[in-house]
């Protein structure tokens, strides 16, 4: 049994404690109480576990007035799930306890206005602590969800469908679970990963890579699915069968550099090089794959993707400072490439100072290489053919420079006329 324990965020997290714009209190503060949680569970998992549940009482109810627009609340209360639902569930509570604990999360779940606390029903399998009590909170939506089920005209909505699907998986209940997923019309990928599941469990692995690819239908991405099959693959020790089929699209990220190196961590076998070709073939869109070439060393690789793609000019830009001291051949092409598509009008909401930024690496790289002077010319005709605002600024940096290096070279000449005439004047 939990002792008796007074935890800090209780008092924090009240009631409609935060108004529409308190989403970055609420995430400090939620945070905090992470923090504290896990600081208990280091000596005393049980109270810990008791702790857990208590915070997530209190998510729905504090943060109900929050504008939730920006998703930064719904991705801490995540976050919180993630770090926090292992203490409870590995958490060496009684029976009755964890029972306790139990009643009081569903009551969470059934108030809970925006569903935040979808991960802890996902889980609910493992939070009953044991098969008996997963098949009790079983039998108790079963009957629902089947009738919810049973036909198109009578499907309906039911909140305890995960907690159902996931109480069948934690008592071994896999040909119910598996069978009543048959009921549903339309293969819905989040609830068919407890027949997945429920299959592994088994050992039925080829069986669970047919029900994976079974579950695919227009209303939902492929990429999960794609991950499903992939580990599925990897698994088997099918490593080439599961980079050829899944490892392109079950690894996307949010940049490519981010999905290149997902693959490479799961396939280090394979030729870099060979990826990079494979992905920018595959998508469509070689420039998003130029930062990841040029993480790679392939700096060839990288410009052919940007000269192809669309790369963003500030990315390249970039670029061209980062290699301006070692490698000045690739910064004056990356720079060039840079300035061309902000000539162009490419690039989001650019600014003098980003053009400007672009053009001083440039021409630094070009007088490191000695062609400062063709490679303004070039600029220039560009800037002058093509016009806009990018171009504008352009000119007008370059006009300046011109008559910097103007009054340079008449200082320089007037100074060696000067010696000339003070030498002549000594003799």
């Amino acid at each position: 049994m939990a002792s008796k324990h007074t935890w800090e965020f209780q008092a924090r997290l009240r009631s409609r404690g935060f108004g529409w714009k308190g989403s970055h209190l609420a995430c400090n503060y939620l945070k905090e109480a992470v923090h504290e949680i896990k600081a208990v569970g280091r000596t005393d998992p049980v109270t810990a576990g008791d702790g857990v549940v208590s915070l997530m009482e209190r998510i729905w109810p504090a943060f109900q007035d929050i504008d939730t627009s920006s998703g930064a609340v719904g991705g801490m209360v995540y976050w919180a799930q993630q770090e926090l639902l292992p203490i409870a569930i590995s958490a060496p509570a009684d029976r009755k306890t964890r029972a306790k604990w139990l009643d009081r999360l569903w009551r969470a779940i059934e108030e809970d206005g925006v569903d935040y606390l979808h991960p802890a029903g996902s889980r609910w399998g493992e939070l009953c602590g044991s098969p008996g009590i997963a098949s009790e909170w079983a039998d108790r939506f079963l009957g629902p969800l089947r009738a919810a089920w049973s036909g198109p005209q009578s499907w309906r909505h039911v909140r305890a469908t995960f907690v159902c699907l996931s109480s069948l998986l934690g008592a071994g209940r896999h040909q119910e679970l598996l069978d009543l997923l048959a009921l549903d019309a339309t293969p819905y990928w989040p609830y068919r990963t407890f027949g997945l599941q429920a299959l592994l469990a088994e050992g039925r692995m080829e069986d669970a890579l047919a029900y994976a690819e079974a579950s695919r239908s227009r209303i939902q991405p492929d990429a999960p699915i794609d991950a499903a099959c992939e580990k599925i693959l990897i698994d088997l020790g099918r490593v080439d069968e599961a980079y050829e089929k899944y490892a392109l699209t079950a690894n996307a990220s949010s940049t490519g550099l981010a999905t290149f190196r997902a693959i490479m961590r799961k396939y280090p076998g394979q030729d870099p090089r060979k990826v990079l070709l494979d992905l920018a073939t595959s998508s469509n869109e070689p420039g998003r794959w130029f930062a990841a070439a040029k993480d790679a060393g392939f700096l060839d690789l990288a410009l052919e993707f940007a000269s192809t793609g669309r790369t963003d000019p500030r990315t390249l830009s970039r670029a061209s400072r980062e290699f301006l001291g070692s490698d000045p051949r690739f910064s004056l092409q990356a720079g060039r490439l840079a300035l061309q598509r902000m000539i162009e009008g490419h690039g989001y909401e650019l600014s003098d100072a980003d053009v400007i930024d672009a053009y001083e690496h440039f021409i630094a790289a070009a007088q490191s290489l000695g062609v400062d002077s063709e490679a303004r010319a070039g600029l220039l005709a560009m800037a002058a053919e093509c016009g806009g605002f990018a171009g504008d600024v352009l000119i007008r940096r370059c006009a300046v420079n011109a008559q910097a290096h103007a009054r340079r070279t008449e200082a320089t000449v007037l100074g060696k006329q000067a010696r000339t005439r003070r030498r002549t004047t000594r003799r």
